[in-house]
């Protein structure tokens, strides 16, 4: 209550925004709704379509982002707004034109390989029916030159790109796609995961079928846990004896 006894009534609304959180969020900033106290300036900033961005949320193995992405484009489509996925064509684990999470959730999706142009692909989705938002899974897979693709979608066809890839590989070193992301994305969030020692995993070794270590190799080989383990920085360095 004020001094002269009058009562303050917050109003929450809860309302679909281009998928981005707020500077606090934890899980990538990635979302389709937020909840804002009254009908302020951000209900008519982030209204859907008004702001296209090309957001990159990375993350280290095994931090859940098919599973962040998979929510993010249900919760479009549960409010009547259709998306766009697409997917390397180079990881077929959960099979050709899957996204799928480790918790056991899938979607179609269209696959792209080093040789397509993506922003092609967009325009030729958009011509059959409006998308509220593009998301793209495995996006370390793309080259400089699709990721270039993904701006041009965002900047001419006005239609938001949300990427979700690793940003570097077991040795610690860029992906290319990934690279360009990160020098070209809107917007950049993380989705986290954690070392086995408590501390947020930021690196990831690649092991072979006895546990070992590997440190040389391909940049790219498919695999998941029994592949890859997500450390943070300290116990990389320790793995890989640097």
């Amino acid at each position: 209550m004020l001094a002269d006894d009058v009562a303050v009534v917050v109003v929450r609304v809860s309302i679909p925004i281009e998928p981005m959180l707020g500077p606090d969020s934890n899980n990538g900033g990635v979302a389709s709704t937020a909840t804002y106290d009254g009908l302020s300036a951000p209900f008519r900033r982030f209204r859907p379509g008004t702001m296209a961005k090309l957001y990159f949320n990375y993350s280290t193995m095994n931090a859940g982002k098919s599973t962040v992405l998979l929510q993010a484009s249900h919760n479009y489509r549960e409010r009547g707004m259709d998306t766009y996925l697409m997917t390397a064509a180079l990881d077929g684990r959960a099979g050709v034109g899957k996204i799928a999470s480790r918790i056991g959730i899938s979607s179609d999706a269209d696959t792209f390989t080093a040789q397509d142009d993506v922003f092609a692909m967009i325009e030729g989705r958009l011509a059959k029916g409006k998308v509220a938002c593009v998301f793209v899974d495995e996006a370390q897979f793309l080259t400089e030159d699709q990721v270039w693709q993904l701006a041009r979608a965002v900047d001419d066809l006005k239609v938001p790109v949300l990427a979700y890839g690793l940003r570097v590989d077991f040795q610690g070193r860029l992906f290319p796609g990934s690279a360009a992301l990160l020098a070209l994305a809107d917007e950049m969030r993380e989705v986290r995961t954690i070392c086995e020692c408590g501390r947020k995993a930021t690196m990831v070794i690649r092991q072979d079928e006895n546990g070992n270590t590997i440190t040389e190799g391909a940049q790219v080989q498919i695999g998941g846990n029994e592949t890859y383990v997500s450390l943070c920085r300290k116990h990389w360095r320790e793995a890989v004896g640097t």
